[in-house]
């Protein structure tokens, strides 16, 4: 997302109820709901961070489950055709497109479709990811929990299940 777009969400948002700002983010998050009922690609994952962007400058109870929360989290697959930085500080989450040596935790796929798997199954077992071999994951496991939650919960939302 633009700098520019971020900071008119930003400004907009206090226009909107909750109600009314979870249904502009599910229209503009019409590529990962697609992507999400078709076959994962090497995409999904910019999709989800577009979409996990969008939703937290607009949707309130969606943004309270980042306030307080810092952490630094490295995704990649093993085809290096994925990579990416998410960055949560002061209620606001940041990403690029690049490695980082300072992740607190990094999380390496076998495969965009072990991706999809991993974040949006229907049962969300992270271990049996694990035990699958299709992911490993270095640091620290809390926060990997924790942004599987912000995925599921989005999908959640964005589908109408929340």
């Amino acid at each position: 997302m633009t700098w520019l777009k971020q900071q008119v969400l930003r400004a907009l948002r206090f226009l909107f109820s909750d109600k009314l700002a979870r249904r502009l983010a599910c229209l503009l998050s019409r590529g990962l709901v697609n992507h999400l009922r078709g076959e994962a690609t090497n995409g999904l994952l910019q999709l989800l961070l577009g979409t996990m962007d969008t939703a937290f400058l607009l949707v309130g109870s969606y943004r309270a489950n980042i306030v307080g929360f810092r952490a630094t989290y490295q995704f990649r697959t093993d085809d290096g055709a994925v990579v990416a930085v998410v960055r949560f500080a002061d209620g606001d989450m940041t990403y690029e497109h690049a490695g980082t040596a300072n992740a607190d935790a990094t999380v390496d796929f076998k495969s965009a479709a072990a991706m999809r798997r991993f974040l949006f199954s229907a049962h969300q077992d992270i271990l049996e990811s694990l035990k699958l071999d299709e992911v490993h994951v270095h640091g620290n496991l809390n926060y990997v929990y924790k942004f599987a939650f912000l995925a599921r919960d989005l999908e959640c939302r964005i589908l109408g299940n929340a």
